[in-house]
Order: structure tokens, then sequence, then C-alpha cells
């Protein structure tokens, strides 16, 4: 752990890192036959099962952070930088992450598979979290009734992006929002200059979900 905080992301590189820190690792971890070779660290590397690895992770952060009641965890999916391996014929990695907005941490990570996507990770990454009296947000690829079903089942709410991907839904709610007899009165309004453009954004509430 101490040496991939520092950067490593080979058996090498936390092989190098221990052996600088030999005397402080067996201290500590009472190592009696004293630093690994590399190939120890990779051959172990190689065979641990990431599912129940990221499962614990996910407890020992919820341990280390206190989540707040109301605090946004927002859900996204990120294709990791540089982890494109066309040399071996390999697909960059793609994950979804859990982040307390106010703590600020991640709380876990899901891997999304080559034949899958984040529709079929989110759920699983969402096992993974203690979400009650939280905010979970999601773009719009898990703007889906299963994924929204399964949030408010662990008593937690949810914001959700919606777009033209969900039949006429976007149409009817674009419509709802924009016709003068039925828009709701702006709730909050914004301004922003930055970058050579002005930006109004204007934030618009309703419950009549029917």
């Amino acid at each position: 752990m101490c040496a991939v905080i520092l950067g490593a992301d080979n058996g090498v590189s936390v092989s190098e890192y221990s052996q600088s820190k030999a005397e402080w690792l067996t201290k500590i971890l009472g190592l009696e036959n004293g630093i690994p070779y590399h190939d120890t660290f990779g051959n172990v590397f190689s065979v641990i099962d990431t599912e129940p690895l990221s499962a614990c992770f996910s407890r020992w952060v919820a341990d280390l952070s206190t989540l707040t009641v109301g605090e946004i965890i927002a859900i996204d999916g990120k294709c990791l930088r540089g982890s494109l391996d066309s040399a071996s014929n390999k697909s960059a990695i793609d994950r979804v992450s859990a982040w307390a907005s106010q703590n600020p941490l991640v709380l876990g990570q899901q891997s999304v598979g080559d034949q899958s996507n984040d529709i079929t990770a989110i759920p699983k990454l969402l096992e993974q979290l203690d979400m009650t009296g939280r905010v979970v947000t999601l773009d719009a690829m898990g703007c889906q009734t299963e994924m929204a079903k399964d949030i408010c089942e662990r008593n937690a709410d949810y914001v959700l992006s919606l777009k033209g991907h969900q039949g006429t839904l976007h149409e009817d709610v674009k419509t709802f929002f924009e016709a003068q007899s039925t828009s709701p009165p702006v709730a909050y309004e914004s301004y922003d200059g930055e970058h050579g453009r002005y930006e109004k954004r204007r934030i618009r509430a309703s419950s009549s979900i029917d």
C-alpha cells in the first residue's frame, strides 16, 4: 500500500521501495525472511481475486471516512490513463468509481469488462457502498429504472441525468419545463463569465412526476 501510494505500479517498483525501507518494514511487519523478490510480488498480484479485494478496500475506506447525511456520492466511469497496451493487444482499462464529494475520497471502484459497460458495473459498485442518507449522482448512462430502485432500497436519494436515449421521456420532460402553462418557477439562478463566454444557469424543480 505504501509503495503504491508513492507511485509504484508493478512488482519491481514495489520491491525497490520495500528494499529502501527494509529496516522499517521488517520492524512493523515482522518479516523473518526479509523483503520478497520482485517475482514474488508479481506472482502474488497475478493471483489476487480483485472483486473481494475491492469489497475489502471499500470497507476499509468506510472505516476511515465519516460520511455525513446528505453527502453526495458521485458515480462516474473513466478510462485509466496510459492503460492501453497495444503491444500485448490489451484494451484500455475502464472503471466506475464512487467519489464522496465532501470527504473527498474514493469509496470504491468496479472494473468494466471488455464485453460490458457501465450499466452492468454500477450495480456491483453500489453493492459495496453504505449509501444510507446520501445522495447518489449518475450520468445519463446510469439513468435506469432498476438502478433508481436499487438506490431507494438502500435508503438513499438519487440525481440522474436524463438524455435522449430514454425513448420520449427526455422530450416530455423538456416540454414540461419549457411550456409556459406547466413550467415551475426558477428556484436558483447563477451567472458565469469565464474563458470568453457568458453562461446563465437556471434550476427549476418539480415533484409532478405524473
